[in-house]
């Protein structure tokens, strides 16, 4: 049976027949649009993917150079935590917001704005202010990598988000949706159908009841009439009879 399956409960009409493809319709079309912002999605998604693997390769190797270069200013001048902490004025990173749009998707990336100047100027003055200078480059570096690999992996957790619900929406679309009103349009042309056939049939039997009266009423009319044309003729035949009887009969004598 055509429309099986789960399906709308509406009531077979051409008004809900139209409704329902107009709805067909827009699944269809809401299908390809996710379809589409799903593939733009995983494509920047595995890009980000490549380039947080490559930031955290980044991250170790600078992580790396940045505790050797402390291990060479403790080396040479030994523990200047003290002097930097005394010399902190103002912060010399901030880290800066935007936002960028990836098929109405909005990712958080950060940047980092570097304020020039230092107030670590007189550090390492006595001695070992190379290693120092060095080491605070190579810090400097590290931050900016920390910062793009937090905005990196950002990006990378809301798209993991906003692809698996978009993968829901798709999928919910293409296996239950379209289906349900797939199956809610062949019932609703099934039945239709039946009501044409029932329509068409009706309508055979009005006529053809139609045409059995007309000929009923015509065999009557017909009879009527040949009844009509006997008693004329009878009547006639009687007329014609009276008058041969007074043709022929003689009238009596009459003596006044």
């Amino acid at each position: 049976m055509s429309g099986t399956g789960p399906r709308e409960s509406v009531f077979p009409t051409r008004m809900a027949l139209t409704n329902t493809k107009l709805r067909l319709k827009g699944a269809q079309t809401g299908h390809s649009l996710l379809a589409k912002k799903r593939d733009a999605l995983t494509t920047r998604f595995r890009a980000i993917l490549r380039k947080v693997d490559e930031a955290k390769r980044k991250m170790g190797r600078v992580m790396q150079l940045a505790s050797f270069s402390l291990a060479e200013v403790a080396y040479a001048t030994g523990d200047i935590s003290y002097l930097v902490q005394e010399q902190a004025k103002t912060a010399s990173f901030r880290v800066k917001a935007k936002q960028e749009n990836v098929s109405g998707v909005v990712l958080p990336a950060f940047e980092v704005d570097r304020v020039q100047g230092s107030d670590f100027n007189l550090t390492g003055l006595g001695r070992g202010g190379q290693q120092v200078q060095r080491s605070k480059e190579v810090y400097a570096k590290a931050v900016e990598t920390l910062v793009e690999l937090a905005s990196l992996q950002t990006a990378f957790m809301i798209l993991d988000e906003v692809i698996r619900a978009t993968n829901r929406r798709v999928n919910a679309i293409e296996h239950v949706v379209i289906p349900r009103l797939e199956n809610t349009i062949k019932y609703i042309t099934s039945e239709l159908d039946e009501m044409d056939r029932e329509e068409f049939f009706r309508l055979k039997k009005v006529q053809g009841k139609k045409k059995r009266d007309a000929e009923a009423a015509e065999v009557q009319k017909q009879a009527l009439a040949q009844s009509a044309t006997t008693v004329v003729e009878q009547h006639s035949d009687d007329a014609t009879e009276s008058a041969g009887d007074l043709l022929s009969s003689k009238d009596e004598d009459v003596i006044f």
